[in-house]
């Protein structure tokens, strides 16, 4: 852990404070999903929405709207990746055309960071088409489609980015710049038991 660093476990475990088991939680596909299914303590069913294994990025925003649509009176958040999101950003412009609230946070480390985790581990660092070379902000993405929004990348700037984004009227958008490098542990590779999980880095 870098305390110079905004970490994943850190991001969640906060929105989780504030946000409560009452909220539902809903991902996109990647990296931020696993952490998500770590660190946000569900408690009740129907309050963690996503689509499992299916690699289905693009997932998110769209589930989240049905959710808001469904759930009128509860918080609903979706957590994504600047990966994901990318795939179906456009239902951005739908959430203000229908008067939907939906709290968006954007786990952006510039690359498809479970692919290129993979790709590190089992395929010699040989890494191919999971850098997002021009990194595109989706804060300015989402702005430019009628959705309040920030970017933070420090720690000290978490508190106020998370007021921010819950204290908007309407959606909200949130991007945080985490570290590329960080990964996901624990892991189960590919076709593996669970008796044969990656429990760290130290580990191949």
């Amino acid at each position: 852990s870098d305390p110079t660093r905004l970490m994943p476990h850190q991001v969640i475990g906060e929105v989780c404070s504030q946000c409560g088991p009452e909220a539902v939680y809903v991902t996109d596909v990647g990296q931020h999903q696993m952490w998500a299914a770590q660190f946000f303590p569900t408690e009740q069913p129907r309050h963690f929405l996503t689509s499992g294994g299916l690699g289905t990025m693009g997932f998110g925003l769209p589930a989240a709207l049905g959710a808001k649509v469904g759930e009128p009176d509860k918080t609903v958040l979706l957590i994504t990746g600047d990966g994901s999101i990318l795939m179906n950003c456009q239902e951005f412009t739908t959430l203000p055309t229908y008067g939907i609230q939906v709290k968006t946070i954007v786990l952006r480390n510039g690359q498809l960071g479970m692919v290129r985790q993979l790709q590190g581990l089992f395929r010699g660092g040989r890494y191919s088409q999971t850098k997002l070379i021009r990194k595109p902000s989706m804060a300015k993405i989402a702005e430019a489609m009628g959705i309040p929004s920030r970017s933070i990348s420090r720690p000290e700037e978490l508190a106020a980015g998370l007021e921010f984004l819950f204290g908007s009227e309407g959606s909200a958008l949130l991007e945080i710049t985490i570290p590329e490098d960080e990964r996901v542990y624990p892991m189960v590779p590919g076709s593996k038991g669970l008796d044969q999980m990656i429990l760290g880095p130290e580990e191949k």
